[in-house]
Parts: C-alpha cells; sequence; structure tokens
C-alpha cells in the first residue's frame, strides 16, 4: 500500500470512530450532574426548584420547604405494547414539568430516601438528562434523611404551586436510553447490568449479564451514592469491562437509573439506561 493509500485509509477509519462516538455519545449540555450537600441546599434554597422522587405519601408527611412531588410513579405508564413502567411520552412530560413552572435552565435539585422511592431520584435526574435539560441537576447527598439528621426545617401537607406555567423546551437525549432491538444488535459489544435482586434474577434474566444489585450502589445510613473509586472497585470486581458501553436494567428502568446516575457521577465513560427494562426484553426480545 502507498504511502497516499496508507494515510486516506487511517483517515477513513478516524473518521468512523468519530461518528460512531457522535451516535452514542451523550450531550454535554443534557449532563450537568452532580451533588449538593445538605447545608449547601439549606442556605441556598429559592436557587433551586427541589423535586421529591419520593411517592407522594411520603411527600405529604415531610418535604423540604418548597419541594414539589415528582415521584416516577405518577409520571411512568404501561404503553401500548403491554409494558409497564414506561416513561410518559417526553412532550407529556415536558408539559407537566412547565405546568409546574419548571423550565429546561432551571437549577434543579432531586431527593430520595433510596429505598421508598426505589431509586426514584436517580430516575427523576435520568429522566431530565434525557428530556435535554440544560440547567444544572444536582442530587441531594444523602437525601431526606442527611437532611432531616441536620434538624433542617420540614414541611407538612401539601401546598400550592405558585410559580406561573412556563413552556419546557426539551431536546430527547437518546444517549442514554437503549431499545431492545438496538441491545439484541449490540449485544456482544456492550456490558449488560442487572440490578434486581437475587430472587428476580432467578426468575429470568438477559442473557450475559452481570448481577450487580441496585442498593449496592449506595452506602451508609443515609445511603449517600457510592464515591468514584468504591463504585470502580465494585465494577473492577464484578468484572465490569469498562472498554465497553455500559448499559444498567432493572424491571422498568427505575432502580437502574439510580445505578446509571452514580455511574455519571463518577466521571467514568457514559452509560445508558435501558428504561424499558427486563419487562420489555420479555415481550420484544426475540
Amino acid at each position: 500500500m502507498s504511502g497516499s493509500n496508507h494515510r486516506a485509509c487511517l483517515g477513513n477509519k478516524a473518521f468512523i470512530v468519530f461518528i460512531f462516538s457522535l451516535l452514542f455519545s451523550v450531550p454535554a449540555h443534557a449532563m450537568d450532574l452532580g451533588l449538593i450537600e445538605p447545608d449547601v441546599l439549606n442556605r441556598s434554597l429559592n436557587r433551586y426548584v427541589i423535586l421529591d422522587a419520593r411517592p407522594k405519601s411520603e411527600w405529604l408527611v415531610g418535604h423540604i420547604p418548597g419541594a414539589l412531588s415528582f415521584s416516577w410513579e405518577d409520571y411512568t405508564r404501561t404503553d401500548e405494547k403491554g409494558i409497564p413502567y414506561r416513561i410518559l411520552p417526553a412532550q407529556e412530560l415536558a408539559k407537566a414539568l412547565g405546568k409546574m413552572g419548571i423550565s429546561e435552565s432551571a437549577p434543579v435539585v432531586v431527593y430520595g430516601d433510596a429505598d421508598k422511592s426505589w431509586g426514584g431520584e436517580g430516575w427523576n435526574c435520568w429522566a431530565l438528562s434525557w428530556l435535554g435539560h440544560k440547567g444544572p441537576i444536582r442530587l441531594l447527598a444523602g437525601g431526606i434523611q442527611s437532611w432531616r439528621n441536620n434538624k433542617f426545617t420540614v414541611i407538612y401537607g401539601t401546598g400550592k404551586i405558585t410559580a406561573k406555567p412556563v413552556q419546557y423546551k426539551y431536546k430527547v437525549n437518546a444517549g442514554i436510553d437503549i431499545s431492545t432491538s438496538e441491545i439484541e444488535r449490540r449485544k456482544s459489544n456492550v456490558i449488560l447490568i442487572d440490578t434486581r435482586s437475587t430472587f428476580e434474577r432467578i426468575k429470568g434474566r438477559i442473557p450475559d449479564s452481570i448481577h450487580i444489585e441496585w442498593k449496592d450502589f449506595y452506602e451508609g445510613n443515609d445511603r449517600r451514592p457510592l464515591p468514584p473509586e468504591a463504585l470502580k472497585k465494585l465494577l473492577r470486581e464484578n468484572k465490569v469491562d469498562l472498554s465497553k458501553p455500559v448499559i444498567y436494567y432493572c424491571t422498568g428502568g427505575i432502580r437502574s437509573a439510580y445505578a446509571w446516575l452514580v455511574h455519571q457521577l463518577t466521571g467514568l465513560p457514559a452509560a445508558m439506561n435501558y428504561e424499558g427494562g427486563y419487562e420489555a426484553w420479555e415481550k420484544l426480545s426475540r
């Protein structure tokens, strides 16, 4: 091969790699994710839209001042194929956020308690990122447990939404979700992590998936997300090949979204959440 042909070949390969990275990368504007400590939030409550990811019944009996109830249970549905727990269509979800006075550029803090919300705080962060949220998205470190342990103010009852409705302008970030057909097509080139319980996994699983229960992604009494080095150790111990795209799944994308969020907070290469989960795999896989 001549020098010019060799350079052309290398150029073509580089171009293909570049295109592949565009197809499967995550837009930076949609991924401004981070943690916020309770004392920092307490000093700046008016700067953020605060979303409580727990079931609404939990929100009613005690929430952070100004927090709006935003549980995954109220923003998912059974789709036309009979698959439960699917996120609302982007247009409907954006409309719901706008009705609450939330714009796509608003700085948002999300909190939950991990257990009762089934990791719903992670789902909230994933859902906003999926919509292409442009403002910063912060997870309250330690959730409602840490807030209460600090003896900060807790509000009871419903209250009223005083913010004026706005238009939430969205642009779906498809790079952090994946379909059943895409998993089947790329199955030898991705790492699937099953975040369900051992009992659920015994009843059925996606072939060749690695089992790491979602509860392993947090630690301590206030259930803080694993810090970066602890998560990297967990993944290494479970022989997760981080040179391949990582896809988290559970039953319907809630617990796996929590694992996805913890993964994103480490600075590792971007992961995906199989939002359809095992419910979609059972119905749609060939």
